[in-house]
């Protein structure tokens, strides 16, 4: 899908990197050779064909005397290089001020550490590049501040016990991931749930979601699928999953309980 709003701002760094470039009398392979890149890149960032990296504004702007003003784009660019629908989700969960998620085939996106989350990237088909993967897991990174601003939002997870027993990036990778898990579940707006899979009555058979409550009242959900996540505004079907989800947490382990379950799985040898 077309993507505008990054495309706008790749462009208007492409433009100041050539409007720069050009009152300093340079072209762009010698403006590459300053730099420590080749005039291929440097065309390329002009041309808004490739995201320029923090390292290549930062030296343009000093090579260039343009006196802050392409380092400035940095934090803009980063963001761009995020996909949209990942920035869209972050907007809404820092809208948050509670947020509920069930998730029954790997570790949330919120809860996975950089080496599980980047584990899951290089398993997709087709196949990311290096620096598509590289994007895609500083975006689920940062959208972990979600944990960290004030005021904090009241956030609970329900996870699957496969999720938990999956070695996703081999057993390190895992075990790294469930200390982590640990470690958020101790968090007083946290918590963490596991859903045994030898429970017989199961309300979220019918996949991965979360709800969300924002600021101005709104509650909204959003159903994660494969190539086809949405969010879900429409007042019924959000009060059918608020529902469902109620239900799942009532069935699934206890806080206290999953955070013993937790350790008991760590203790196995994952």
């Amino acid at each position: 899908m077309k993507d505008d709003e990054a495309e706008a701002v790749l462009k208007a760094v492409g433009r100041q990197v050539k409007l720069w470039r050009e009152a300093a009398g340079l072209k762009q392979g010698e403006l590459g050779e300053r730099i420590g890149y080749g005039a291929d890149l440097v065309s390329a960032v002009e041309r808004a064909v490739r995201v320029p990296q923090p390292e290549f504004l930062d030296a343009a702007d000093e090579v260039l005397g343009a006196g802050g003003k392409l380092s400035a784009m940095k934090e803009d660019v980063e963001k761009a290089r995020y996909p949209k629908q990942v920035r869209d989700l972050k907007k809404l969960e820092d809208e948050s001020v509670e947020m509920g998620a069930y998730t029954a085939l790997h570790i949330h996106g919120l809860l996975q550490t950089p080496e599980y989350a980047q584990a899951l990237y290089v398993m997709r088909r087709p196949a990311y590049t290096e620096e598509e993967i590289e994007g895609h897991v500083a975006a689920r990174m940062a959208r972990k501040t979600v944990f960290e601003r004030v005021p904090l939002a009241q956030l609970s997870f329900v996870q699957e016990e496969s999720t938990l027993r999956r070695p996703v990036g081999g057993r390190a990778v895992l075990r790294r991931q469930l200390e982590h898990l640990l470690h958020v579940g101790q968090m007083r707006h946290v918590e963490l749930q596991v859903m045994p899979t030898d429970l017989e009555d199961h309300a979220g058979v019918s996949g991965s979601f979360r709800v969300l409550k924002l600021r101005n009242g709104k509650t909204l959900a959003y159903s994660a699928a494969e190539r086809n996540s949405r969010v879900i505004s429409e007042p019924r079907e959000v009060q059918i999953l608020e529902m469902r989800y109620g239900m799942i947490r009532a069935q699934a382990l206890s806080p206290r309980e999953s955070m013993a379950f937790i350790e008991k799985v760590l203790g196995e040898g994952t």
